[in-house]
């Protein structure tokens, strides 16, 4: 159970969310404690699979958007979560528990904000697009989404990151001929003609775009490989996956067709994809909130959903304190400090309460 005392306490929340296990895909026991959390009098509070969403109804004439995901990567030696000084260390800590804890710290104590705010806790975020908890109210419940400005508690050190890559995943196929191991020469191994591929791809040079004073770095990856059939076979197909993190200058058709590019010769097939957003920052709602946080924004190195906002027409930052260099890794933290502060931060410019 969530209690009030801790619902209080952004740090303490933090590490309550942190202990609760929530890999993507496994997020209903989470959900069913953020929203039990969220039934206070200020707040209406829906619920689409384990996708929370929570807002006021105060006749403001503005409404913004806070929103955080629940899940995060397998666990890696990394849970539960322990303190140090003023590290916390654990899976979550900093992509993004930290920053979904203060959203729900927010939305259980803020009662009178001067905007409208509507507050989500989605799931799914760090997997395929398709499940993604936001991308299915897009399509499910897309009058949720209507606000005039949205922050993303992404980890951000504390700054305003702006924007965000694209995304893409392909497969490259290549394939031979089986044959007994101890008579290779009557097959073609799908596995050796892979190596073409690789060379490809450890000689790839990506882009740096800056845009609006952001510097977006590209980069294309293997992250997957699978082949084989059995210890005296010579196989007949190879699979890599590649991971290509594209500038928002480039829309998806156009990242896909540098990858075909890039694969000239072999199958190629698109297995997943989400677009980058532009940074925006003359929008006046980014300007306004950079100028509360009061440090020069930089570019969003990875995929974020103020890309799903972008695509609405509300313009969005990432805004957290955890810090992005350390999502996904066995080592991640989160900063106590930086935890304070945001939510100090957020809280004074959603307005005191009267």
């Amino acid at each position: 159970m969530l209690t009030d005392d801790l619902l209080a306490d952004p740090v303490a929340l933090t590490r309550a969310l942190v202990d609760i296990p929530s890999v993507s895909g496994d997020e209903r026991d989470i959900a069913d404690l953020v929203e039990a959390a969220l039934k206070k009098p200020h707040l209406t509070v829906s619920r689409l699979g384990n996708t929370v969403m929570a807002r006021t109804e105060l006749g403001r004439g503005t409404r913004v958007v806070l929103a955080g995901h629940l899940d995060t990567v397998p666990h890696a030696d990394n849970f539960p979560s322990r303190l140090d000084g003023d590290l916390m260390w654990g899976c979550g800590t900093s992509d993004m528990k930290s920053g979904t804890a203060i959203a729900l710290h927010l939305a259980a104590t803020l009662t009178e904000p001067i905007h409208d705010v509507t507050y989500f806790f989605y799931d799914c975020e760090e997997i395929e697009a398709e499940r993604n908890g936001l991308n299915v109210i897009a399509r499910e419940r897309p009058e949720w989404l209507a606000a005039d400005f949205a922050v993303l508690l992404e980890p951000t050190y504390g700054l305003v990151e702006a924007g965000c890559q694209g995304t893409m995943r392909v497969r490259v196929t290549t394939t031979g001929r089986r044959a007994h191991s101890a008579r290779s020469w009557l097959g073609v191994n799908a596995i050796h003609g892979m190596g073409e591929v690789l060379r490809r791809l450890e000689s790839y040079e990506p882009r740096t775009v800056v845009i609006d004073g952001c510097e977006y770095r590209e980069g294309l990856n293997a992250v997957l490989i699978s082949g084989g059939v059995a210890g005296n076979v010579v196989p007949d197909e190879c699979v890599v996956t590649a991971n290509f993190r594209f500038a928002p200058d480039r829309d998806e058709r156009a990242a896909l067709a540098h990858l075909h590019e890039v694969f000239d010769g072999f199958e190629v097939e698109l297995a997943d994809s989400a677009p980058g957003a532009m940074p925006g920052l003359t929008t006046p709602a980014v300007a306004d909130f950079i100028a509360m946080v009061g440090q020069q924004p930089r570019a969003k190195l990875g995929w974020t959903d103020v890309a799903r906002f972008a695509t609405l027409g509300v313009p969005a930052v990432n805004f957290g304190p955890g810090d992005p260099n350390l999502a996904h890794k066995r080592d991640e933290n989160v900063e106590i400090p930086k935890i304070i502060d945001g939510a100090a931060l957020l809280r004074n410019w959603l307005g005191k309460e009267k």
